[in-house]
């Protein structure tokens, strides 16, 4: 059955988690520690990534922005305060809020997740996510790890996507990739787009694959050592012309974004680049397992 298809049958949307006062109150909310050090809400401008994408997000966190004459498509939305920024870049775009017909989350972090709710109050999106990560956006907690107790206005997923399954909007077909490890239901989104240079091209946005300070020895959440192991096998299989990951650092955002500006319209394209980043990215891994696991012999 078909996303469309499971909405109409299941009737009237359901009452929303966070009640419009609470959203506005996490908006207005000062940002301050990691998130304020590490610029998770700085604003940054919006641009035309390639074909129908466009960076719609923070100086430092990513949101993508998918445009289909049929209706849009939004991936994440950073933190709290970052709704109404997004909103507006939206905006200066030139495209309309209440075309937004999806919104989809790669994990259920405070960065990426915060501003769910508060997107979905402006445009009334079926918001969709995986299986493992719903409880976590329902609860406004990942419940786990270092972000454990910093909460997020709660948003209600109104669809559970699997593995292989896609979200559809007029010719625009998004599908969804469970990459379990940095959150149990990490899910990465792969589609393609053409450009101005009329190539059509693979797009791939990934979850994440860093440990981000969480527990692999003893294990931050049952599973976790599994899934990141099973995560760079299946990345190996996967091909992707544009890389775009959920922070700046990790796709050189900014480099790209200024090259794109100066006339490079093919900025973001590197069919390597994903390969590179995965076998970055299990380094780090491999590494950290063996520090934590020597740490815990030697009772520390």
């Amino acid at each position: 059955m078909s996303i469309v298809a499971a909405i109409l049958l299941s009737g009237a949307a359901a009452m929303p988690l966070s009640a419009d006062a609470a959203i506005d109150a996490a908006e207005r909310a000062p940002v301050s520690g990691l998130a304020k050090n590490m610029g998770w809400n700085d604003p940054y401008p919006p641009f035309t990534v390639y074909g129908n994408i466009h960076y719609v997000g923070t100086r430092t966190v990513s949101a993508w922005l998918i445009t289909d004459p049929k209706g849009h498509v939004v991936i994440d939305g950073v933190m709290p305060q970052s709704a109404p920024q997004i909103a507006h870049n939206i905006q200066a775009l030139g495209y309309r809020l209440k075309d937004v017909r999806y919104l989809l989350n790669s994990h259920a972090h405070i960065d990426h997740a915060g501003g769910l709710a508060g997107l979905k109050k402006r445009t009334g999106a079926i918001m969709v996510a995986s299986a493992a990560d719903k409880p976590f956006l329902e609860a406004g907690d990942i419940g786990h790890g270092p972000s454990k107790g910093m909460m997020f206005p709660p948003v209600r997923v109104d669809q559970v996507i699997g593995d292989g399954q896609t979200v559809r909007v007029g010719r625009t077909v998004l599908t969804a990739h469970l990459t379990p490890g940095h959150s149990p239901g990490c899910t990465s989104w792969s589609m393609d787009a053409r450009g101005r240079d009329g190539k059509a091209r693979r797009v791939f946005f990934h979850c994440s694959a860093t440990v981000a300070g969480q527990s692999l020895h003893p294990e931050d959440y049952p599973g976790i050592v599994a899934n990141f192991n099973a995560l760079f096998p299946k990345m190996r299989a996967m091909k992707a012309d544009i890389f775009l990951a959920n922070h700046d650092n990790f796709f050189d955002l900014h480099a790209k974004a200024e090259r794109l500006k100066a006339g490079a319209t093919t900025a973001f394209v590197d069919p390597d680049e994903l390969g590179r980043f995965n076998v970055a990215m299990e380094k780090a891994f491999t590494q950290e397992l063996a520090r934590q696991q020597a740490a815990q012999g030697r009772g520390e």
